[in-house]
């Protein structure tokens, strides 16, 4: 390393500092004011003119919004029409018709892993709350169970939600990973739900079992009275048996079939994943190949399964198309900060290439033979800590390795999303809007809520760089 590599060290570590100081100090500056303010501050420091860090900004802001915000659009759009149809309630009911007491954790948990492939943590939440405080009251109210039923419920449903929100595309944050490192987005899909699966099983009813005799946590109950009145007896008919089944309709009645529901949110997930396959399967087949590639695509798979979604869950069903477009219009509207945030550190990280930042990091993880892994994870979970924002840490840390990924060709740029992504979920406190959500949601103070949230998403970030490490040492894609 250079004195040159040291000075561009010093203000890549003192940029992060400063992009803490902005979002969490009394100043509690937007993070996209933040990012822009560093991103100038970072090019000045380094020695690139005026012109150059106004061209980093631009180019890097428009070069990753363009590559994942009509995604993220088309994901919103998806996950709204599901909410709206009931398309979501129905799958969570299928999973929940045949369960009981003791596996119902398990069958939570399986729901929101699948509706959760499309949807953001918050939207997904929001939607199964309902579901989560219907079947918990069924359970309290029945009075044979110890510490609270909404923890035991409610804690399956969060970790399986936070774990697809951060190592599943086609959710933003894996999807920048994969666009600035140029990684396989099938392959990521795979290893992501291979990490995925065993993390949210010991984040979610596994650590649910352990920590809901320990609480008594109960919500408001105008908001219990709000999603749980129409259609639940509040466990008046609840069977005395542990072995008796929770029917769907006793929670929800059905609005569209089954099979359905199904088929609109699994179909941009299995089409992303033919590209993949097809790519391994008929390597010989230029046609096969040519149309995978393209309804692979992330934007053309997400088109194709709204199109689909539009067209079963609405124009068939009667729904009318004005206020079909206005219910897609509307889900636009909260991801718009997210989408300028995503912007704002594609910027950052343009700024810190064109100022040679990320060479010498090179330079120091070839001298110190750092694993790219271990350094991706550790830059994603600190960068997610100190601002409050899992998209920031998965931006700062593609941005900082991406030169390290270019010039390695040894590195498995798949896992390293998926590793980055884990990270981002690591030790989700206060300054995280899913904090919040939780707590007021289901009624916690600060401690209880440090309790469910953020020691499930500490446990998804660590069993999730556990699971990327033990695949890195398997034979690769």
């Amino acid at each position: 390393m250079t004195s040159h590599d040291i000075t561009l060290l010093i203000v890549a570590v003192c940029s992060v500092l400063l992009l803490i100081l902005l979002i969490v100090s009394k100043l509690r500056m937007h993070p996209l004011l933040a990012l822009l303010v560093v991103s100038i501050c970072v090019g000045a420091a380094s020695g690139l003119d005026t012109t150059t860090i106004v061209d980093s900004i631009e180019e890097g802001a428009g070069k990753t919004l363009g590559g994942v915000g009509l995604q993220v659009a088309l994901g919103a759009m998806l996950g709204k029409l599901l909410a709206d149809s009931g398309a979501s309630d129905q799958i969570a009911s299928a999973i929940l018709r045949r369960s009981n007491k003791r596996t119902l954790p398990w069958f939570m948990g399986a729901a929101a892993f699948i509706i959760g492939i499309p949807m953001f943590f918050e939207i997904g939440l929001i939607m199964l709350l309902p579901l989560i405080f219907s079947v918990a009251s069924k359970i309290e109210k029945q009075g044979n169970i110890k510490g609270s039923a909404f923890v035991l419920i409610g804690v399956p449903v969060i970790a399986a939600l936070a774990t697809m929100h951060g190592m599943v595309p086609p959710h933003p944050g894996p999807l920048v990973a994969i666009a600035e490192f140029k990684a396989n987005l099938g392959i990521t899909m795979v290893y992501g739900i291979i990490c995925a699966i065993p993390s949210a099983i010991l984040a979610g009813p596994v650590y649910g079992k352990f920590i809901s005799p320990r609480m008594t946590v109960r919500p408001d109950q105008q908001l219990l009275d709000q999603y749980t009145a129409a259609g639940v007896d509040n466990g008046k008919n609840l069977p005395e048996s542990d072995a008796a089944p929770y029917t769907a309709a006793a929670i929800e009645k059905p609005r569209v079939s089954t099979v359905t529901s199904f088929v609109v949110i699994l179909l941009p997930m299995l089409m992303m994943l033919s590209r993949a396959l097809a790519e391994t399967v008929f390597k010989n087949s230029a046609m096969i190949n040519k149309i995978t590639e393209f309804v692979g695509e992330p934007a053309i798979a997400l088109l194709i399964g709204l199109l689909v979604g539009i067209i079963l869950l609405g124009y068939v069903r009667g729904t009318d198309a004005k206020k079909l477009r206005d219910s897609l219009g509307a889900s636009l509207k909260p991801i718009a900060g997210i989408l300028l945030i995503i912007a704002g550190g594609g910027a950052f990280a343009k700024v810190l290439v064109n100022s040679h930042v990320g060479d010498a990091i090179i330079h120091l993880s070839s001298g110190f033979k750092l694993s790219a892994i271990a350094i991706g994870w550790l830059i994603a979970a600190l960068l997610s800590v100190t601002t409050g924002s899992a998209t920031v840490g998965i931006v700062g840390a593609t941005g900082l390795l991406a030169p390290l990924v270019g010039s390695d060709p040894s590195i498995n740029k798949e896992l390293l999303v998926v590793a980055i992504g884990s990270g981002s979920l690591f030790f989700n406190y206060a300054n995280h809007a899913g904090f919040w959500l939780v707590k007021e949601s289901f009624g916690m103070s600060m401690g209880e809520t440090f309790k469910t949230i953020t020691i499930i998403q500490s446990i998804i970030g660590l069993v999730g760089l556990v699971m990327v490490l033990l695949l890195n040492l398997l034979p690769h894609f």
